[in-house]
């Protein structure tokens, strides 16, 4: 719509992440008025994210909650809106066009982005844990089914890396729970959501399932890297201090997502390779279909459609 309204060239949204150091910018989504299709970036877990402030109108946007514009290399201009949230900016829309917005269209952009604000409002109640701030078990089904989407919409005209979910849970929660009281374990799931949203990136999905159970979605990653993703998540779990309660490890369990999935699929062949972990020694990372390739596991799961809730 806006493309169409601005007469730009293209329009881009990018998200704020925040790495526990720094702030850093993950492009969300882009429109572009030639049909292009572009392919997917296949990420590293290694790879860092660019910082805000290695981009000066980035800094300033979003620091000032304010307009920028500025020239661009090629003779075009590019203009950056705050995006914004209940208490900050959340993200930055970058529009792109052959000479500077005219103030008509400045402030068609502010009032569609207050109408998003309103709406994101809207969004982040129904879909966030009210404990966590990680999305909820209700949109699971909804944000799978964007994923099949998209690996049937890319699949067969661009290379892409494969994606992944994984079941993590809380080694012994009860005794944590029966021990110091479910204040602390509340604590302890809140920071444990803290860990993983500092371990993964901002474009990975992170989903409290109940209790101590929470569900990771990585996209576009290598066999390796995921593995290095969860075992990284697994490390830092373990090396982290939580008050009183000291030490907590966490068991995972993971599988990759076939294009033809259903999400009852992917989540019983994750929870066979968790409970494998936990019946192996806890504090691990188990991948379904390399124990299902090495005979350890039998492969029961099938694609069967079941509902899931």
């Amino acid at each position: 719509m806006l493309l169409n309204h601005l007469n730009a060239d293209s329009v881009t949204l990018l998200r704020l992440v925040d790495d526990g150091r720094a702030k850093r910018v993950i492009e969300r989504a882009i429109g572009i008025r030639k049909e292009d299709v572009r392919p997917f970036r296949s990420f590293d877990p290694e790879e860092i994210l660019p910082l805000l402030a290695d981009v000066p109108a980035w800094q300033a946007c979003v620091s000032g909650n304010r307009v920028v514009k500025s020239a661009t290399s090629d003779g075009g201009w590019v203009t950056h809106f705050p995006i914004p949230g209940e208490r900050a900016v959340v993200g930055i829309l970058a529009v792109n066009s052959a000479g500077p917005l005219r103030k008509r269209a400045t402030a068609l952009v502010r009032d569609v982005l207050q109408i998003i604000k309103n709406q994101l409002a809207l969004l982040d109640y129904g879909e966030l844990d009210t404990l966590t701030g990680l999305l909820n078990r209700k949109t699971f089904e909804s944000r799978f089914e964007k994923l099949r989407q998209r690996l049937e919409r890319y699949r067969p005209s661009v290379a892409m890396e494969a994606s992944w979910l994984a079941l993590v849970d809380i080694d012994h929660f009860k005794s944590i729970n029966d021990r110091y009281g479910h204040l602390f374990g509340d604590e302890v799931l809140l920071l444990a959501s803290r860990v993983m949203q500092h371990t993964f990136r901002g474009s990975d999905q992170l989903f409290r399932f109940g209790g101590e159970e929470f569900v990771i979605v990585l996209e576009q990653a290598t066999d390796a890297g995921a593995r290095i993703a969860f075992e990284r998540l697994r490390s830092t779990m373990e090396a982290y201090a939580f008050p009183q309660v000291k030490r907590v490890t966490v068991s995972i369990g993971y599988t990759c997502v076939g294009l033809a999935d259903l999400p009852t699929t992917c989540v019983e062949r994750a929870d066979e390779a968790l409970y494998f972990a936990k019946n192996h020694g806890r504090n691990a990372v188990r991948c379904y279909d390399e124990l299902l390739g090495a005979g350890e596991l039998t492969g029961k799961v099938q694609n069967e459609d079941v509902e899931l809730f």
